[in-house]
């Protein structure tokens, strides 16, 4: 998408980001800046993730029943799921082992002095987000081992598209409804699939009316996160090391999908960066992966060329259950903790742990901005991890979560596009890419 003078999208979205960087930083200087940007400017950035959000489920729902029915063969799906869910559990391996070798590389715990371990414990441990995230993951610990099984089958469909937290059951109900499409006679599957077609077309305009307004939102998000951190500068140049394993590591898985891409699909790594650009930029900016997934799909399909039918089921059920990026920090983060504050729990068969558990956990997270410490605490109490220090332990990494927690979304949008652009690959499902504008039929 260009603007009249023929800036592409994603170079007015990296403006909007800068622009965002030193508005925040020059809004620091005034005593009520941050009030300000509370009341003037966060909320537009609030109101561009909530019409991504607001898209969000019935574009899964359209795109995939339309995707599903359009196969024509239930074993073609059988065929694109197998490999879509062993590429996913193959990246997340990779990228966790990733954070292992990392951290244990670099170390970054064994530099952390007691005095910075007080004080972030001092400023953090009664935090109140800190106790929610404990109790979350404690509830989710005590629940049945097939709960995540129980909880993709909805029991109300439109309770289920009421919450996109709830993606899992919408994909559960769409790939249902487009078997049964396939299933009837064509000319009884016809109007309805009509339906979801129009649908669907519609609501890939939404994404792009949308789009039109993303430079100024990328602006309004990061300004609100600059200002949001200020005080922590002190406790977040004390995590600097662990911040640096951290974006190491994601640079590294960064490069494993450019060469992913590059010996499956033959395609150039650097042109399909370019085409994910606007889709990374929104993810680093809103830190949500749900709320990225409008333009993710948009972004495939149209812009890298991966048919609909491939992209309406990959993506969506990556977004909820592929977090590359999110499954590395698990990895970096708690060995850092372990070095920090439990050094005897650092074992061979305890690292093990980390990449098993850590597995499992990304596929019951959220993809919404903060389901990292909750997964953390999971893969921390998995270890046998003193649950009395639960909350220094998270107090540790709590300042600067924000931020790595931004740049591991980008991660996880990218690792669901690599994995549609491959799957799509070995299906004959990758053709030249057909960008749409939003003025095409103006």
């Amino acid at each position: 998408m260009k603007n009249k003078k023929g800036m592409a999208l994603h170079w007015r979205i990296l403006l909007g980001m800068l622009a965002g960087f030193v508005a925040g930083f020059v809004l620091l200087q005034f005593d009520h800046g941050k009030e300000w940007t509370y009341d003037w400017i966060a909320p537009w950035g609030k109101i561009f993730v909530n019409l991504l959000k607001l898209i969000a489920i019935p574009l899964i729902l359209a795109s995939l029943v339309k995707g599903v029915s359009d196969l024509k063969d239930i074993a073609k799906f059988k065929t694109i799921g197998l490999r879509t869910i062993g590429l996913y559990i193959l990246t997340t391996v990779l990228a966790i082992s990733i954070g292992l070798i990392t951290v244990n590389v670099l170390k970054p715990g064994v530099g952390v002095s007691k005095e910075t371990v007080d004080k972030l414990e001092q400023t953090y441990a009664g935090n109140q987000k800190i106790a929610h995230k404990i109790n979350v993951a404690k509830q989710q610990k005590k629940q049945p081992k097939l709960q995540f099984l129980v909880d993709i089958v909805p029991d109300n469909i439109f309770k289920a598209m009421s919450n996109n937290s709830n993606m899992l059951q919408v994909i559960f109900f769409a790939i249902f409804l487009g078997i049964t499409l396939i299933l009837i006679p064509e000319h009884k599957a016809a109007p309805l699939k009509d339906v979801f077609d129009s649908l669907n077309e519609a609501i890939l305009k939404m994404v792009d009316l949308i789009m039109l307004t993303a430079p100024y939102a990328v602006f309004a998000l990061i300004t609100n996160v600059i200002v949001g951190t200020a005080g922590d500068w002190d406790l977040l140049s004390s995590l600097l090391r662990y911040a640096f394993a951290v974006v190491l590591g994601l640079s590294i898985m960064l490069v494993v999908y450019m060469l992913m891409v590059k010996l499956f699909t033959g395609k150039n790594p650097f042109w399909f960066m370019k085409q994910l650009a606007p889709a990374q930029l929104l993810a680093f900016s809103s830190s949500s992966s749900a709320a990225t997934l409008p333009v993710t799909m948009e972004r495939v399909e149209e812009h890298i060329g991966v048919d609909q039918e491939i992209s309406s089921f990959v993506l969506p059920v990556g977004a909820t259950v592929n977090m590359d990026g999110t499954s590395l920090y698990q990895a970096v983060a708690a060995v850092f903790i372990l070095q920090v504050l439990w050094p005897e729990g650092l074992s061979f068969s305890n690292q093990l742990t980390i990449i098993l558990t850590a597995l499992l956990a990304s596929i019951g997270a959220a993809a919404v901005p903060g389901a990292g410490m909750i997964m953390l605490v999971i893969v921390l109490e998995a270890l046998g991890f003193p649950s009395e220090k639960l909350p220094i332990a998270l107090a540790l990494i709590f300042a600067i979560d924000r931020p790595l927690d931004m740049m591991r979304t980008v991660i996880n949008v990218t690792g669901d596009a690599t994995v549609s652009t491959i799957v799509a690959n070995s299906v004959g499902k990758l053709h030249t890419p057909k960008p749409k504008e939003w003025d095409d039929n103006l």
